[in-house]
């Protein structure tokens, strides 16, 4: 599987992103030129709905990693919060392959973006218009050689959203300014990541994150009971997980169990599966990434290469 080295993948140079080229509203145009007025609704109030998707360079060539299932999570966000999407889920899948192939990129993130694309002041955007972008840029490691050697967290001190105030099944942009100001908590702390707790007093997930522990040879996840985004990756790790037969529980979580747990990682789009060897300062079992987080991430990357028959359904040729 070969992917770009970038260390900071998030943050390409305008230079690159030029050459690329975007779909807006079922047509391809420049990077440069894809803009919208400044006043646009999503962006004054995080309006927004979206997904991330991995293309990886398998056997078989260039493959969309669980295409349908994002698509089907984007269709339902934008369901969830009463956006009227003027394209269907085939035309949205269609335009993801189109944009991949297009850029002729053999290994890449993939942004869908839905957006109130009106320019006004004032919250209400009912039965006002709505465009879609997608754009397919070149992406490597998200959290750079920590993907090998394992990552530093912080248990933030601000709980994740709930259900009650929030649609945490929704993925909307408004919901990740939750996720930002832990994130930045974080990193200003000096770690490299943050750690949700649910309002219930339960572990929830990362900034962007799924998180697992493993104690005892079983692989454990909070359940949706801590309000955690049921991910894509977490359910194909977990089904992974359960082909190796590896024991695999979906419980809560009790915030010390990750200090006594012999291994804690990260799952999702962007981070794969990333170890996670320090929390608040405490090492996570001998602090180096553990056995069955590097033979988990080991099979995940076969499987995305298309080296697993068993989950060839889970790839889209493009």
């Amino acid at each position: 599987m070969k992917i770009s080295k970038s260390l900071d993948p998030s943050a390409k140079g305008s230079k690159d992103r030029a050459k690329l080229r975007v779909w807006l509203n079922g047509r391809f145009v420049s990077y440069n030129d894809a803009r919208v007025p400044i006043l646009t609704h999503s962006l004054q109030y995080g309006s927004g709905i979206f997904e991330g998707l991995r293309a990886y360079e398998a056997k078989r060539g260039t493959a969309v990693f669980r295409l349908r299932d994002h698509v089907k999570r984007f269709m339902n966000t934008a369901k969830i919060d009463s956006m009227q999407l003027p394209f269907s889920d085939k035309i949205i899948s269609k335009a993801i392959m189109d944009c991949v192939r297009m850029n002729r990129l053999r290994s890449c993130y993939i942004r869908p973006f839905g957006f109130y694309d009106i320019d006004q002041i004032g919250i209400s955007a009912y039965g006002k218009k709505v465009s879609v972008f997608i754009a397919a840029i070149p992406f490597g490691a998200y959290f750079g050689a920590g993907k090998e050697r394992g990552i530093r967290c912080k248990v933030s001190s601000w709980h994740r959203i709930n259900s009650e105030i929030l649609p945490v099944e929704a993925k909307n942009s408004g919901n990740y300014i939750n996720s930002i100001i832990a994130n930045y908590e974080a990193k200003s702390a000096g770690f490299d990541e943050a750690i949700f707790i649910s309002g219930e007093g339960y572990v929830a997930e990362g900034s962007g994150e799924n998180l697992f522990i493993v104690r005892n040879n079983r692989v454990i996840t909070p359940d949706d009971s801590a309000d955690i985004l049921l991910g894509i990756t977490r359910d194909s790790v977990i089904r992974i997980a359960e082909s190796m037969g590896l024991e695999v529980e979906e419980r809560a979580v009790h915030r010390e169990e990750m200090d006594s747990a012999d291994e804690v990682f990260f799952t999702g789009t962007a981070a794969e599966i990333t170890p996670i060897v320090n929390i608040d300062g405490i090492k996570v079992g001998n602090g180096k990434p553990g056995a069955i987080t590097k033979m988990l991430a080991q099979k995940y990357e076969e499987v995305v290469a298309g080296g697993n028959p068993e989950f060839e359904s889970w790839l889209a040729y493009v």
